[in-house]
């Protein structure tokens, strides 16, 4: 029998009510569970040190931004890392192709791969899915957690729009390989992942354990011109005119003030800003191995 630390964002949108559940379905699989709850999602890296010797993994319940706030943990002590998806967006279980459902979920963690993944750290801070600065930064500012109960991953195209069209470009420098490249850009992402914002696709051949960072730069002027790339930001395939990509291990970026930066839907550090890729950083487990 396995024993798994299991750690539940009650403030997640379908956390709370779905508990009983969850441990139900959890035990039934064959899983002794030691359960563990905090109001502060800070506190989740040290409960997981705290436990790594009392169990085989670890079992997390939330939204993206609960999973980020686990990363140092995960890293510090190498267990494996089990997804219940219990947020909005569930970007980081929608990129690894863990199933929304939560029974499904709760099958993926007792008889799924294992699978190594990479990690994008800014500055300090690690993220799993993409870090950017612009428009998302708006976004999370007004995106309020009455709204995601409410509207789900809607939630995130209401208030796009509510940003949009206020939205301004800014300038910025982005340092890429010995070149410096000037932008006027109202977004700028860089993606370790696939999915972000609730479904969007960072780049079309993204993937989470290829050692790499997809960047892309939105250098539109008017709010009226997202509407053409709606369908792109779905698909990760991107108009050259509008849309500037770049990949690599490492990114820098500066800008004329300080800018906030977003990662995994909290905004954590500002410009300027180190980007780097961390291969194989974490194990987590996933319905079948990634190709």
């Amino acid at each position: 029998m396995l024993s798994a630390l299991l750690l539940v964002n009650p403030h997640s949108r379908m956390g709370k009510e779905n508990l009983p559940l969850l441990k139900s379905h959890l035990q039934n699989l064959g899983f002794q569970l030691l359960e563990r709850s905090s109001e502060n999602p800070h506190d989740i890296p040290q409960l997981i040190i705290d436990h790594q010797h009392d169990v085989d993994l670890v079992i997390i319940g939330g939204g993206d931004g609960t999973l980020n706030a686990a990363i140092a943990g995960m890293i510090s002590t190498k267990l494996p890392l089990g997804i219940l998806p219990l947020g909005t967006a569930n970007d980081l279980a929608r990129t690894l192709g863990i199933p929304q459902t939560l029974p499904q979920a709760c099958e993926v963690i007792a008889k799924g791969k294992h699978q190594l993944i990479d990690l994008g750290k800014v500055n300090d801070q690690y993220f799993f899915n993409v870090a950017s600065l612009g428009l998302s930064v708006d976004i999370t500012n007004q995106l309020t957690k009455s709204a995601k109960r409410r509207w789900g991953v809607l939630a995130y195209a209401i208030t796009a729009v509510k940003v949009l069209l206020k939205s301004r470009p800014f300038s910025a420098k982005i340092h890429h390989q010995g070149e410096i490249i000037k932008v006027k850009t109202v977004q700028i992402a860089i993606g370790n992942g696939r999915h972000y914002g609730g479904g969007m696709t960072i780049v079309h051949d993204a993937a989470i354990h290829d050692q790499r960072l997809d960047l892309y730069s939105l250098e539109i002027r008017h709010w009226w011109e997202m509407i053409k790339l709606l369908p792109s930001f779905r698909s990760g395939r991107y108009p050259k005119r509008k849309v500037r990509l770049l990949e690599g291990t490492e990114f820098f970026i500066e800008t004329k003030k300080p800018r906030s930066i977003n990662t995994d839907g909290e905004i954590t550090t500002k410009t300027p800003a180190k980007f780097e890729v961390i291969p194989q950083a974490l194990k987590v487990i996933v319905p079948c191995e990634l190709s």
